[in-house]
This record gives C-alpha cells, sequence and structure tokens, in this order.
C-alpha cells in the first residue's frame, strides 16, 4: 500500500481508540462506574443531585470526539475532591481535543494529498493499461507485418529453385555455345574455300527472289476497315491532307491543304509528329486555285484540279513550279457530277500500287463514273473504264490495287457498296462498313504505303486501316 494511504489508515484507527478510551475511561475517572450510558439518539434524564455524569461520548464528521457531561448542583460539589479530578479530566480532554485538532488538521492534508495522489495513480494506471495496449497492439501489428512479409517472401521459394534450374540450364547453354562457336569455325573455314564473288551473286539472286515474291503479295482484295484513329483537329470542314507512297521511309512529309474552294495555299509538315503539333517546314503558293479535295501527292509532286475547269495539274514540290496541266476530256467540272457532299468534287485524283488514277463522270457516259489511269509525267489517259455507278450517288472512292471501292454515303451509316475491278472490267456490290465517327467525310484516299486510308472527317484528320486479301501469283498469270 502507499505510505500516504498507511498513514490515513493509523491516524483512523487513533481516532477510533482514542473515541473508546474516553467512553469506558471517563465514568471510572469520576466514580461513574454504574451509570448507564444512553445511545446518542436518546436522552437519559439524570438527575444533578445524583453527582457528576457523562451524559454521551460520540465523534462528529469530521471525526472529533465529542462528551457531554452533567455536573450535579453547585451546593453539592463546590469543595468535592471530585470536582479536582473533574477539572484535571477536562484538562486533560481539552489537551487531547487540541492534539486531535493539530491530528485532524495533518489528516485533512494528508487526505487531500492522497485524493492528489489517488488522481495521479488512477492516470498512471491508465497510461500503463493504455502502454499495454498499445504494446499488445505493437506487437500485433508488428508480427501481421512479418506475417505479410513471410507471404511476400514464400513465392521467391519455387523462383529460387527456378533459378537454380536456371543456372545449371546456363551452364548447358555455355557448353553448347562453346560447341556451336567450334562448329562455326568449322564452318567459316569451309566457306572460305568458296569464291566471293559467287557467295555475293547467290545473295543478289536471293534478294531478287524476295522482291519479286514481295510485289506478288503487295495487292489484295480490300475485306476490311477498322478505325478510325483521330491524328489531329483542325481546318475547315473540308480538306486534304496526305503523304507520299512512293517516298522512302526515312521521308514522312505530311502536305495539308484546308478547303475545297478559293485557296491556293499547301502547307508542308516534315513528319507526322511535327504536323500535329503544328510545326511547319515550309509553305507552297500555287499559281491556282485547286477545286475539290481530292488531289494526291505522288512521287514528289502534287496533282490537283484547276478550279472552275476539268484541267488536272501537276506541281513539284522540289522545283516549285508547275511540271504539267492537261484536259480532261468530257469530265464535268464545277459541281455538275460531284461526290454526294457536292464542294467541287467532280474530278477524284488518286494513287494506288498500280499509278495514277482519275476518277469523274461525263455526259458521254450518263453521269457515271469513268475510271482513267494517266501517265504520272504527261497526264495523259492511258486507258479508261466506264462504270455503271451513278457519281452523284457516290459517298466517296479510292483505288486499291486497281480496283475502285466506292460508298454510298459520306454521311453516318456510310459503307463501302460498290467496286469496280480494272484488271476484270466486272463490279460487284459489296458490304463493307466503316466507323464515320465524325459524321461528314469530304476526302478519303488510299495510300499503298502506309495502306491505310487517309480522310477528313468534319474537320478531323484520321486515318483507317485496312485488311487485304492477298492472292499469290503465279508463273502462268500474265
Amino acid at each position: 500500500m502507499n505510505p500516504p494511504l498507511l498513514k490515513l489508515g493509523a491516524v483512523l484507527s487513533t481516532m477510533a481508540m482514542i473515541s473508546n478510551w474516553m467512553s469506558q475511561t471517563l465514568p471510572s475517572l469520576v466514580g461513574l462506574n454504574t451509570t448507564r450510558l444512553s445511545t446518542p439518539d436518546t436522552l437519559t434524564q439524570i438527575s444533578p443531585k445524583e453527582g457528576w455524569q457523562v451524559y454521551s461520548s460520540a465523534q462528529d464528521p469530521d471525526g472529533r470526539c465529542i462528551c457531554t457531561v452533567v455536573a450535579p448542583e453547585q451546593n453539592l460539589c463546590s469543595r468535592d475532591a471530585k470536582s479536582r479530578q473533574l477539572r484535571q479530566l477536562l484538562e486533560k480532554v481539552q489537551n487531547m481535543s487540541q492534539s486531535i485538532e493539530v491530528l485532524n488538521l495533518r489528516t485533512q492534508r494528508d487526505f487531500q494529498y492522497v485524493l492528489k495522489m489517488e488522481t495521479q495513480m488512477k492516470g498512471l494506471k491508465a497510461k500503463f493499461r493504455q502502454i499495454e495496449d498499445d504494446r499488445k497492439t505493437l506487437m500485433t501489428k508488428h508480427f501481421q507485418e512479418l506475417k505479410e512479409k513471410m507471404d511476400e517472401l514464400l513465392p521467391l521459394i519455387p523462383v529460387l529453385e527456378q533459378y537454380k534450374t536456371d543456372a545449371k540450364l546456363i551452364t548447358q547453354f555455355k557448353e553448347e555455345i562453346r560447341n556451336l562457336s567450334a562448329v562455326l569455325t568449322g564452318i567459316q573455314e569451309e566457306i572460305g574455300a568458296y569464291d566471293y564473288e559467287e557467295l555475293h551473286q547467290r545473295v543478289l539472286s536471293l534478294e531478287t527472289r524476295l522482291r519479286d515474291c514481295m510485289k506478288k503479295l503487295t495487292c489484295g482484295k480490300l475485306m476490311k476497315i477498322t478505325g478510325p484513329i483521330t491524328v489531329k483537329t483542325s481546318g475547315t470542314r473540308f480538306g486534304a491532307w496526305m503523304t507520299d507512297p512512293l517516298a522512302s521511309e526515312k521521308n514522312n512529309r505530311v502536305w495539308y491543304m484546308d478547303s475545297y474552294t478559293n485557296n491556293k495555299i499547301v502547307r508542308e509538315y516534315k513528319s507526322i509528329a511535327d504536323f500535329v503539333s503544328g510545326a511547319e517546314s515550309r509553305t507552297y503558293n500555287l499559281p491556282f486555285k485547286w477545286a475539290g479535295t481530292n488531289h494526291v501527292v505522288y512521287n514528289g509532286s502534287l496533282y490537283f484540279n484547276k478550279y472552275q475547269s476539268n484541267i488536272i495539274i501537276k506541281y513539284s514540290f522540289d522545283m516549285g513550279r508547275v511540271l504539267a496541266q492537261r484536259s480532261l476530256e468530257y469530265a464535268g467540272f464545277h459541281n455538275v457530277y460531284p461526290y454526294t457532299w457536292g464542294g467541287f468534287s467532280d474530278i477524284d485524283l488518286m494513287a494506288d500500287e498500280i499509278g495514277l488514277w482519275a476518277v469523274y463522270a461525263t455526259n458521254q457516259n450518263a453521269g457515271n463514273i469513268v475510271i482513267s489511269q494517266l501517265n504520272q509525267d504527261t497526264l495523259e489517259v492511258m486507258k479508261s473504264w466506264n462504270t455503271g455507278y451513278p457519281k452523284r450517288s457516290a459517298g466517296e472512292s479510292f483505288m486499291i490495287c486497281g480496283t475502285l471501292y466506292v460508298t454510298n454515303s459520306h454521311l453516318t451509316g456510310a459503307k463501302v457498296y460498290y467496286s469496280y475491278s480494272t484488271k476484270t472490267s466486272t463490279y460487284e456490290y459489296t458490304d463493307i462498313p466503316f466507323h464515320n465517327q465524325y459524321f461528314h467525310i469530304s476526302m478519303l484516299d488510299y495510300n499503298a504505303r502506309d495502306r491505310a486510308l487517309y480522310a477528313w472527317n468534319n474537320g478531323h484528320q484520321v486515318l483507317f486501316n485496312v485488311t487485304l486479301f492477298h492472292i499469290i501469283k503465279t508463273e502462268d498469270d500474265t
């Protein structure tokens, strides 16, 4: 037990002993051993003539000892010897009362100290309890963390086992590589016996055969169109953008022609990335305004329809001048036979794996589509095919491997509806849908190098991927 608590117990015990001693000793001191004391709750009537009587002894709420004494009448005890004893007794009681008062003050002080200590002990106990709980929590948390780490490490066991296996395999590989090196050294010595020129000719022959095989795989029949991929959003609702299908792999220049009329400015970008960021590399001011959006860049030159005419212009970007121009005989122009969206799209110039083409309509063919293959240098019509598809009913068209593919609309729900093969001079109706994401197409051209369709989709420059069914040519094919 805490020392203050021991002290308080001793004080209370002492007070109880003093109270008990007074209740038993005072009567004997005054010769009143036979007097019956009443309880504090009752009053015993004692006659004053009977001498001194102890009326009661008790303890107040504060722990003080209270004695009530009934004195006899004055005339009976004025000179009685018992009066001296009583005075002595009273002095002792008074001294004892003073001592008890001092003790009480000390007790009260100690009691307050005990209360304070009790509060502090409760707080300390609470802290210990909290520390204990925290310790358990921390131990649980640390245990859980260790368990989680162990759980993380467990999957590493089979990995380590695999590492052991891999180490063995690596050793085997090293041995096989050493053996292979020896074999290759022997082969190299054997090859050294052959004539270098002979080996070089064999390599060139193999390369030629591979290129011929690739050429046989270049052309195919359109099976599917996927996308689009939005490259950029710029310009008006109508326009054209393109790359050169005959350019080298390192040459990725992009040309941009906004609007379908009343414009002569062609913007050039060194790459698709520059086109997206808007970093122009060069600007060309053409000598004539163009009509429509169906231009094409082919082998370094721009081919376009001169405004308000059926004249085709060939403009060299490198030279910065017109190299050739020729009228397309009987071709309608200036919205006589446009596509469904209008925009002076009467004459559509395009290129594929075979060469340069012009798609248009004539009165002689009743406004139906005419396909003409052009000489890229002189723009002379080399051969023409008359189709039975009305030009005004076509949304857009493009050439792949000598076959013209025509869409039935330029709006939502458009699909490739008609195709015409210049190889067989036959047509068929198709059903190849594609996603017209921005609802209005004003330009749709195939690029043989990229195997993609370039489109101007309502102010968005987009790309469509195409899937072709390849037919491998044989030696008997002409």
